[in-house]
């Protein structure tokens, strides 16, 4: 009895501080982002303040910054969404192995860590279909015309 009582009260803790761990990892991760756009909006308000002179170049990286990913910014963003997949179908396929393993030492976790594996699987082939599609839309004749367009 109490064997399981702790088994069950580990198994929940666990649980929760993985999921504590990734709240704080994207609002971290978010914060980082938004201070990094204040601190360059900050030094073009300063600059201007001051009447220096602005480079066009300082200015656009600033201002690169604020943009939706589209454009440029998409051919930028698929080789990280396709290493992102790939990396990520990797580890699901690392937890579809751990749970061999673990289900000879404890046969009821086993479906369940088939199921972990098999939902980070599809995420890591969403991130790949994402990829390709950037990347076609990026090479096809109406993407560059947008891209032309919003310039």
């Amino acid at each position: 009895m109490f064997h399981s009582v702790t088994g069950s009260l580990a198994g929940a803790i666990v649980g929760v501080a993985f999921w504590v761990f990734l709240t704080i990892t994207a609002v971290a991760g978010m914060r980082y982002e938004l201070r990094k756009r204040q601190l360059a909006m900050e030094s073009l308000r300063a600059a201007i303040e001051r009447g220096q002179p602005l480079e066009p170049g300082i200015v656009e990286q600033l201002l690169a910054l604020h943009r939706e990913p589209g454009g440029d910014r998409a051919q930028e963003l698929e080789p990280n969404l396709h290493l992102g997949g790939i990396i990520t179908v990797a580890v699901g396929v690392g937890l579809a192995l751990a749970a061999l393993p673990i289900g000879l030492q404890f046969p009821v976790a086993r479906l369940p860590m088939l199921g972990v594996a098999a939902l980070v699987v599809c995420i890591g082939a969403g991130l790949v279909i994402a990829a390709r599609a950037l990347r076609r839309r990026s090479a096809s004749p109406a993407g560059s015309s947008d891209r032309v367009r919003d310039a």
